[in-house]
């Protein structure tokens, strides 16, 4: 189904400015929906054709739909809108008629013109028309709080007339809360309460209120209520900047334990104002939880902040004890060991500072390439380069994978570039190297290259080194390292990787590793 701006474009020359204004009726009309008791449809004229299309449509949650069908999409000419028609080129709601049938439903039409006001504030062009059709199917006699939602509808339905609704929005500001159903309340010009739905009386109960709240000084009750002052006060003053004509953004006051939601709008039919509609709604089961889950992303972080000061003493235990070792094989192994669990502790310091249960990842791979070039074992100078982005990962694949990429890095620099003298046999070790920086010889280098499709993460860990020996099994190799790898892309991973002569020389390392991950199987199943 194409979209508002779709169906505008291709179908009518409305401006830019035109479109965007439609827009923000359409984010903001539910509202209106509500309280009329009846579908919207918003229409735009079609260019040389006298006919209408229909670019959105709004059902209301407070009564009957009078469309089964969506009717976004459809175009309509002739009688069926002749409605539309008066409201478009006269610029004034339609209210005449007699109901019409739409199948078996008999519904009310009417048509509200929509005016794009001028920069200079003055009554802008007519721009699209709004239907406002009622289904009459269950019409009864209307309570107090119908008839004062009823009202309220036609003040809105004049505003937009006027071009004076929906309020522009603040930024960051939502529209999906508080709803005409959460709680109401109408005031007059002067701020008093004329009207409150039954769940806004509840709502301000919660807050302490217990007496009713037709007649009260509304800005004052909630300078009265809330918990800190300057919150109440600042309530308070929005409550007047919608008696003034404003659009204040919407406010939360807590007292007594409890939340409210808050959203003030101006009523001002023909440029009048007249007073103000609130909205309201009790939010303190969303607070409360939402406590909750800051609480809990504090303590998940400081676990993972504990988690790397453990893992960093660890660490400098292990670098300790490889000192006071003598034999030196045994040291290699101590600072090795030292190198992967300081990686470990990278992802966790990482996720430490992060709000959820994943980690930037770039960051890390360049740190740990950086320490992989400082700590091998060789004289050669080699440098490290990344080239596209691992993006976001979860905890459990970024954990993993900074062990493997800290092996594969290693691996690389000190089997791909050895120590002067150090040589694979005596008929090598005859042969003198030529030194890298000379001409038709490329600097020692490791490229760490990733790149996301398909729900996979594919990473090459490429060197231009002496490349892997002729009788290299990467199945079989007795070394620790490779055997690490293996066993966490294969196991922890459920990835594969490959190890291969480069195809310009040096040796590449390329993984798959997928990043949906699937439930584990259940034994027996």
């Amino acid at each position: 189904m194409s979209t508002l701006r779709d169906l505008a474009e291709e179908h009518t020359r409305l401006r830019p400015t035109d479109i965007d204004h439609l827009h923000r009726i359409a984010g903001d009309w539910q509202l209106l929906s509500d309280l009329s008791f009846a579908d919207l449809l918003l229409w735009v004229p079609v260019d040389g054709e006298g006919s209408f299309l229909c670019v959105a449509q709004v059902r209301p949650t407070t009564a009957p739909t009078a469309y089964q069908d969506d009717q976004v999409g459809r175009i309509v000419g002739g009688p069926e809108v002749a409605h539309l028609e008066v409201a478009y080129e006269q610029g004034r709601i339609w209210r005449e008629g007699d109901p019409v049938w739409y199948g078996d439903v008999p519904a009310r039409h009417e048509a509200i013109p929509v005016r794009l006001r001028a920069a200079d504030g003055e009554s802008g062009e007519v721009i699209a028309v709004v239907g406002r059709d009622t289904n009459l199917s269950t019409a009864r006699t209307p309570s107090q709080l119908e008839l004062n939602y009823l009202t309220t509808a036609d003040d809105l339905a004049q505003m937009i007339a006027d071009g004076t609704f929906p309020p522009p929005r603040h930024p960051g500001e939502t529209t999906s809360a508080p709803r005409v159903g959460d709680g109401l309340v109408r005031l007059d010009a002067g701020g008093k309460v004329t009207y409150a739905s039954p769940n806004a009386q509840s709502a301000y109960r919660r807050l302490g209120y217990a007496s009713h709240l037709v007649g009260e000084d509304l800005a004052a009750l909630h300078r009265r209520l809330a918990n800190d002052p300057l919150e109440g006060t600042e309530a308070g003053n929005g409550i007047l900047a919608a008696l003034r004509g404003e659009a204040p953004p919407r406010r939360e006051i807590d007292a007594r334990g409890a939340t409210m939601l808050t959203r003030a709008l101006p009523l001002m039919p023909a440029g009048v104002p007249i007073g103000a509609l609130v909205l309201v709604r009790d939010i303190t089961e969303v607070r409360r939880r939402d406590r909750a889950l800051i609480t809990k992303d504090a303590t998940i972080r400081e676990i993972h902040h504990r988690v790397k000061n453990n893992l960093q003493t660890v660490a400098a235990l292990l670098r300790l004890q490889a000192r006071r070792v003598g034999m030196p094989e045994a040291r290699v192994a101590l600072e090795e060991s030292v190198r992967r669990v300081a990686s470990i502790a990278l992802v966790h310091e990482t996720l430490s500072m992060s709000s959820d249960e994943a980690v930037e990842f770039d960051g890390i791979v360049d740190r740990v390439a950086s320490a992989a070039t400082e700590v091998a074992a060789t004289e050669v100078s080699v440098g490290m380069r990344r080239t596209g982005s691992f993006g976001v990962l979860p905890a459990e694949i970024a954990t993993s994978l900074v062990m493997v990429l800290n092996e594969l890095l290693l691996n690389a620099v000190e089997h791909g570039f050895p120590p002067a003298g150090e040589t694979e046999d005596e008929e090598e070790a005859a042969v003198e190297p030529e030194p890298p920086g000379q001409p038709g010889v490329d600097a020692p280098e490791v490229v760490v290259s990733a790149h996301r499709a398909r729900k996979m993460l594919h990473v090459t860990v490429a060197d231009n080194g002496r490349g892997l020996p002729d009788d290299f099994d990467a199945s079989g190799g007795r070394k620790l390292g490779l055997q690490i790898v293996r066993a966490l892309v294969t196991g922890e991973l459920r990835g594969s990787i490959e190890l291969r002569p480069g195809a310009e020389g040096g040796t590449e390392a390329v993984l798959s590793v997928p990043l949906a991950r699937s439930a584990p199987e259940r034994p027996g199943a």
